[in-house]
């Protein structure tokens, strides 16, 4: 495999993977405010935002290549990698929104 091809599968999957992370520690951080653990569901929110950095580092990895004029071929597995962040960075937003609904209802 080129080195470029290389590169580019290694941005895709930070997307997928990080973006996946996001998802999860998203869904986490709902299940402990259910139960009122909102420590648990602070630290799940953040934990996510820190995987929804890393998958900005790899999409802008991908973004600056571009810029360069090193055009990548777009694949499924490209498309599937920005839908899948695209979903996360949603359920993240409305996770927190749930967080913050969770901690009034308890008040």
């Amino acid at each position: 495999m080129a080195e470029e091809q290389e590169q580019d599968l290694q941005a895709i999957m930070g997307l997928i993977v990080n973006g996946g992370n996001a998802k999860s520690s998203a869904f986490e951080a709902i299940n402990a405010a259910k139960t009122g653990d909102f420590a648990t569901a602070d630290a799940k929110l953040k934990e996510a935002d820190h995987f929804l950095v890393e998958a900005h580092n790899s999409q802008t990895d991908m973004l600056t290549a571009e810029a360069n004029g090193e055009h990548a071929k777009v694949t499924l597995l490209t498309v599937h990698s920005q839908d899948h962040i695209m979903n996360a960075i949603t359920f993240r937003d409305l996770a927190g929104e749930m967080v913050e609904l969770y901690k009034r209802l308890a008040k």
